[in-house]
């Protein structure tokens, strides 16, 4: 395992995390079996990925608790723990969003689930539009005062959100946020005409979820055929990414592979790896073997050649609905 800073921090993240939004639920594309959701965090420890990112409301909680469960068998002071807030947590109107109260209330609840002290990146899962930003900031930094999370994050929103709250972190001097989560890979890369420049700028860490585009850039799918199993059969957002343009991308992704004797999933993730703004990606694997493959991505590399053959068939543009993701 390669390990990197996160962002212009001190602490030492894995080159990838570990996902566990696949945990806890038996939906088609997710792990209902706990004992397999354990084996799979256990092996991701043993390759030496040392960062682990859930969220409260994936699978209501069942997610932090299966993490938590896990955990408490390794040395908490080697691992990152990262969990977010924002999102619907039970019905009335408090239950959700980024208030003060929603997050002091939300953030006890993930301490209890994870089973640990303090959660080591606490992440705003997306932009709230009917909280300022300054109340969500304050609520951030007392628990970084506290002692209850020791870096925040963000993840999701537009380049103007995210510079408005490190502008109003800077200005009342609270903690500033240290990495965000934007949606990134080969064939979603609006986000290199968003907030990227502004991480790279600023020295914020970058955490990509979805490198694989939903499991597209695996190469699982076939543009003749429509997907009767996998997360596109009954995921609209990961059917979407069945364009022409896309395709092209993938047909590339493919030739680099053949060319080079590895996967597509590996290429693709490779790419990533090679981009200077990306500390670690979040890799959502379903079993070991998928682990064993993703993780092998780092013994890839890629010409500055072989860079431009799998970028050429996209064209970066930005759009105001990434943010509602």
């Amino acid at each position: 395992m390669e390990y990197t800073t996160l962002g212009d921090t001190g602490l030492e993240v894995s080159r990838f995390c570990l996902g566990c939004m696949n945990f806890g639920s038996d939906r088609e594309w997710m792990i209902g079996d706990e004992e397999r959701s354990h084996e799979i965090i256990d092996r991701a420890i043993d390759l030496g990925i040392n960062f682990l990112d859930t969220a409260n409301v994936y699978s209501h909680g069942e997610s932090e608790r299966i993490v938590g469960d896990v955990i408490e068998e390794y040395d908490r002071e080697e691992l990152v723990i990262a969990t977010k807030v924002y999102g619907s947590m039970g019905d009335g109107p408090n239950k959700q969003g980024l208030s003060r109260k929603h997050i002091l209330d939300q953030v006890e609840g993930s301490l209890d689930r994870l089973g640990t002290d303090y959660i080591d990146l606490y992440q705003i899962h997306r932009w709230d539009e009917t909280t300022p930003i300054e109340e969500t900031l304050h609520a951030l930094d007392h628990l970084v005062e506290t002692g209850k999370v020791r870096y925040i994050g963000a993840s999701t929103m537009a380049a103007w959100q995210f510079t408005q709250a490190l502008y109003e972190s800077d200005l009342d001097d609270y903690a500033r946020f240290t990495c965000m989560q934007p949606q990134y890979n080969l064939v979603d890369r609006q986000e290199e005409e968003n907030v990227l420049p502004v991480c790279a700028d600023q020295g914020i860490g970058v955490v990509p979820w979805s490198p694989l585009g939903g499991g597209f850039l695996t190469g699982k799918y076939d543009r003749d055929s429509e997907p009767e199993e996998g997360r596109a059969a009954t995921d609209e957002h990961t059917y979407e990414r069945f364009t022409d343009e896309n395709w092209a991308v993938l047909d590339a992704v493919r030739e680099v592979a053949d060319e080079k004797g590895v996967t597509p999933a590996q290429v693709s993730l490779a790419w990533l790896l090679h981009q200077p703004v990306v500390d670690s990606p979040i890799i959502g694997p379903r079993s070991i073997d998928h682990l064993e493959e993703n993780v092998a991505a780092l013994d890839v590399s890629l010409s500055d050649e072989e860079r431009e053959r799998l970028e050429a068939p996209k064209n970066p543009v930005w759009s105001r609905n990434i943010a509602d993701l």
